[in-house]
C-alpha cells in the first residue's frame, strides 16, 4: 500500500466513523424547546462539531492502523480471498 492509498483510506474510514459518532447524545430542538423559525424541529440544537471530530479522530486511528496491519500481514488478499469468481489472472511467477 502506497502513501497516498493510505491517506484514502484514513479518509473513507474517518468519515465513516463520524456518520456513527454525529448522532450520540443529540439534543433536538424540539427537546431543547427552542425551535428557530424555518428550521425542522429535528435539527440539533448545539451540534458540537469540534468535540465530534476529536473523538471521531480518537476512533478512527486505532480502526485505520487495525486495517493497515491486516494489509499489509497479507491475511486477507484480493487475489485469493475476495476473487470469488476467478476473474483475476494467477500470481505471476519469478522469472528465475
Amino acid at each position: 500500500m502506497g502513501i497516498t492509498s493510505a491517506i484514502v483510506m484514513f479518509a473513507v474510514v474517518w468519515f465513516m466513523t463520524l456518520f456513527v459518532v454525529l448522532p450520540l447524545r443529540l439534543v433536538t430542538q424540539d427537546e431543547a424547546g427552542e425551535v428557530v423559525p424555518g428550521t425542522h424541529k429535528g435539527a440539533p440544537a448545539d451540534v458540537q462539531i469540534g468535540r465530534k471530530a476529536k473523538i471521531t479522530t480518537y476512533w478512527a486511528i486505532p480502526i485505520w492502523a487495525v486495517i493497515c496491519a491486516v494489509i499489509f500481514s497479507g491475511t486477507i488478499t484480493v487475489r485469493d480471498d475476495l476473487d470469488w469468481f476467478g476473474r483475476m489472472s494467477p500470481a505471476a511467477e519469478s522469472a528465475n
